[in-house]
């Protein structure tokens, strides 16, 4: 296994930034919150009382998002049926295009566009334009704004309370890692071990996140909150096919994010039972899928050229624990933060 490390010793934010916000032009930086107080505001848990009671009758199947982007559609006119490796690369590059970009500066550009198109009467290129300004005021809303998809405050809510100290911890279909950080920076001390089988996830996705991003944590030697960084971490990245990992039930905590949803039925336990293969008895599995909801429903429908290049499923919560459920597991908190479900589980 490769160390991924970086020699970065510039820090910008320390605890003395402890409850500041700020906007970035890529992502927002979010140290409010360091103690963890009030997570009754960002997850709802418990919202089932007993999994063995529930039917797929009672809660219906998930939300399948059935369109395409173009790109997926023009390479398969030309080329057959895309693998679902070669979806997946298609995928990281595009999304990836999305969180370095400095977007403010991008929606200037593009509104400047469509205004120069419509003094033209250039139409069908005024059209373009007013597109990409919705879709990149959509993610600057969704990422920037809300910081929906790493949210992490969410995020901590959800791995809080974890009995656990220096933990190993698994990463499968890892992409940046940031959950993994998250978690490491909660949980000091131990070793993350991240696994994407497209290296470019390796190489861009988590090569290029940026060193100055704090993640709150905990340092252990007081217990007290304290920020940490990419670089101050033990990380080790795999480019490989999760079905040919090596390892035993050696992991404290074993991790996906967004995995299930890409998945048909019929593989769905073959998914969960690689959560299982590599856990230690006692063990966590954490894993999240995006919800189902009005806000996800349009965010993939408008950045259908940026994300639907594979299966995808958007769950409710009840129909997510079931899948977890049945494939075998205990479920000790289950709930939604801003557009994840998340579930923290042992195997039963």
């Amino acid at each position: 296994m490769e160390i991924l490390q970086s020699n970065t010793d510039h820090y910008f934010y320390s605890e003395d930034d402890f409850g500041r916000t700020e906007l970035t032009p890529s992502y927002r930086v979010d140290l409010r919150n360091p103690m963890n107080e009030h997570l009754d505001k960002f997850i709802n848990a418990n919202l089932v009382s007993d999994w063995s009671q529930l039917t797929w009758k009672e809660v219906g199947k998930p939300y399948e998002v059935k369109t395409v982007a173009k790109e997926k559609r023009e390479w398969e006119n030309e080329n057959g049926p895309m693998s679902v490796k070669k979806s997946w690369e298609f995928f990281n590059r595009s999304f990836h295009e999305w969180f370095v970009k400095d977007v403010p500066k991008e929606i200037s550009k593009a509104k400047q566009k469509a205004w120069r198109y419509l003094s033209r009467f250039q139409m069908s290129e005024v059209k373009k334009a007013l597109g990409e300004t919705l879709r990149l005021s959509l993610w600057n809303y969704a990422h920037r704004i809300e910081d929906g998809i790493w949210d992490p405050r969410g995020k901590r809510a959800l791995f809080e309370g974890l009995d656990v100290n220096r933990p190993r911890i698994l990463f499968l279909g890892a992409a940046e890692g940031y959950e993994a950080m998250q978690l490491y920076a909660m949980y000091p001390g131990g070793e993350v071990v991240l696994v994407d089988y497209d290296e470019f996830c390796r190489t861009d996705r988590f090569g290029t996140f940026p060193e100055s991003y704090p993640f709150l944590g905990t340092n252990p030697a007081t217990g007290q909150p304290k920020v940490w960084y990419k670089d101050q971490m033990n990380i080790h990245y795999i480019v490989d096919d999760i079905r040919n990992l090596p390892f035993g039930k050696e992991f404290d905590i074993v991790i996906s994010v967004g995995l299930l949803e890409h998945f048909p039925d019929e593989h769905k336990p073959e998914v969960l039972d690689w959560h299982r293969r590599f856990l230690k008895p006692g063990g966590y599995v954490i894993m999240t899928t995006p919800r189902y909801q009005l806000k996800s429903l349009l965010f993939y429908k408008i950045m259908a050229d940026v994300m639907n290049h594979t299966y995808r499923e958007l769950m409710d919560i009840r129909q997510m624990g079931l899948y977890v459920y049945e494939g075998g597991f205990e479920i000790l908190r289950h709930g939604f933060i801003k557009v994840h479900n998340g579930i923290v589980a042992r195997p039963r």
